[in-house]
C-alpha cells in the first residue's frame, strides 16, 4: 500500500493557462522513469488552477521524487508560469484503493 503522498497547486498566470496544461502534459515521460512514484495524477480545477496529486510507498520514494527531474523543471517554469509558487503540501494515505 501506498504511506504517502504530495499535493499540488498551481495558479496559472493569466493566458499562461494552455504552457502550464502542456508543461504537465510533457511531465508524463519524466514520472514513468520514477520506479519510487506508483501514481502521479496532473488534473485542472478551475480555468486557471491546477494541480498534481502523486503516490508513494515510502519517505524514501516521495523524497527521491521531490529531488528529481520534476521538480526541478517544476520550480524552473514557476516564475514563467505561474501566480505565485506551487503550494505543495505532504500526505500521509489514509485508505487507497487502485
Amino acid at each position: 500500500m501506498n504511506q504517502v503522498g504530495i499535493l499540488a497547486t498551481l495558479q496559472a498566470r493569466p493566458g499562461k493557462e494552455a504552457e502550464v496544461e502542456e508543461f504537465l502534459r510533457s511531465a508524463g515521460p519524466l514520472v514513468e522513469a520514477e520506479t519510487g512514484t506508483t501514481a502521479w495524477f496532473a488534473f485542472r480545477i478551475g480555468p486557471a488552477t491546477f494541480g498534481i496529486f502523486d503516490t508513494f510507498q515510502d519517505e524514501a520514494g516521495r523524497n527521491a521524487h521531490v529531488n528529481g527531474e520534476i521538480a526541478k523543471a517544476l520550480f524552473a517554469k514557476a516564475d514563467e508560469l505561474f501566480i505565485t509558487h506551487p503550494e505543495i503540501k505532504t500526505v500521509d494515505i489514509v485508505v487507497e484503493k487502485l
